[in-house]
């Protein structure tokens, strides 16, 4: 059974921090592409960063310079490291496994908000 887990979400002042994980079970973590997206209220979800499984990343330019995304494969867990949090990172941040997969978890909650 395929299931990926995220957890580190919560409620953040502006230029505040926080890390996000995802803990996946059940899938070749090695094999995949991982994703970060995210989604505020009355918008479509969004990319926001990815990494493969040799370490490349890309990133949205709204986040550039303030999120790093990371995974370890010996845990089979892809992280999301945010800093300098603006009210407009607001949103729920799931992750996902590879591209084209149905292969989602069931997202957190990210509050920047003073």
């Amino acid at each position: 059974q395929v299931q990926l887990v995220e957890s580190g979400g919560g409620l953040v002042q502006p230029g505040g921090s926080l890390r996000l994980s995802c803990a996946t079970s059940g899938i070749r973590f090695t094999y995949y592409r991982m994703g970060w997206y995210r989604q505020a209220p009355g918008k479509q979800r969004e990319l926001v960063a990815t990494i493969t499984d040799e370490g490349r990343t890309t990133y949205v330019d709204s986040v550039k310079g303030r999120f790093t995304i990371a995974r370890d494969n010996a845990k089979n867990t892809v992280y999301l490291q945010m800093n300098d949090l603006k009210p407009e990172d607001t949103a729920v941040y799931y992750c996902k496994a590879g591209i084209t997969t149905n292969y989602w978890g069931q997202g957190t909650q990210v509050t920047g908000s003073s």
